[in-house]
């Protein structure tokens, strides 16, 4: 296991990393195409989002880094958990795992929805520990939970994958980010545009993530290069 502090000076490092990524980005979601108003949908700009939810976000990632490096891919999925739970605890970071939340229909409980990871009451993950890309029907289900928890940011993290960097997907609610800001403009008596946020997520492309991308390169991928 990684120590303490070894472990809390990589972390600092990882959400570092994630910081300038984000901030060359400049931007969480790279949105196109119409709204139904006609109007175009709208880029979200790191900072329309609360500083504290970011920095949560990073906070998880750094964490997750960690554990990928440690480890690698090709465990359980509950391998994973425990190990990134432990990193929460040493971390002082609040989660609650396999968090239910309600959902409402007309106004009525109808079921619930569970996410993975519930983070400082503010931010959902998902985890997996599958080689495989992440599409439609795991990013529908986060943001479901996210309209349930009535929040606008999510994590999808994969464990599976070689490099984590391929693994990671962030979820927006993007009914929640429309209704604060008209809560915005309204507070700030501006008028409101056709311009509106989408169910569109970004995928982390920072190829400075690992300074070995090929740390967990297999043997059997070795000798079928000594093959070739």
């Amino acid at each position: 296991m990684i120590p303490t502090a070894a472990a809390g000076a990589g972390i600092a490092g990882a959400a570092a990393v994630v910081t300038a990524a984000a901030g060359a980005a400049g931007t969480v979601v790279d949105a196109g195409g119409m709204a139904a108003g006609g109007g175009e949908h709208r880029s979200l700009p790191l900072s329309d989002l609360d500083p504290a939810l970011t920095e949560v976000s990073r906070q998880v990632i750094g964490c997750a880094i960690e554990v990928h490096k440690e480890l690698g891919p090709g465990y359980p999925r509950e391998v994973y958990v425990k190990a990134l739970t432990n990193m929460f605890d040493e971390q002082r970071l609040k989660y609650s795992p396999k968090h239910a939340f309600t959902v409402e229909a007309a106004g009525k409980p109808v079921g619930e929805v569970h996410a993975d990871m519930y983070i400082g009451d503010r931010f959902c993950v998902t985890l997996l520990a599958e080689h495989m890309d992440i599409g439609t029907q795991p990013r529908s289900e986060l943001r479901a939970v996210l309209r349930a928890a009535d929040l606008e940011l999510g994590l999808i993290i994969n464990f599976g994958e070689r490099r984590l960097k391929d693994g990671l997907v962030r979820v927006l609610n993007p009914d929640k980010l429309n209704q604060m800001r008209a809560e915005q403009e309204e507070h700030a008596g501006d008028e409101h545009d056709d311009d509106e946020y989408e169910d569109d997520d970004e995928e982390y492309e920072d190829d400075d993530e690992y300074e070995d991308d090929d740390e967990y390169e297999d043997e059997d991928e070795d000798d079928n290069k000594a093959k070739g």
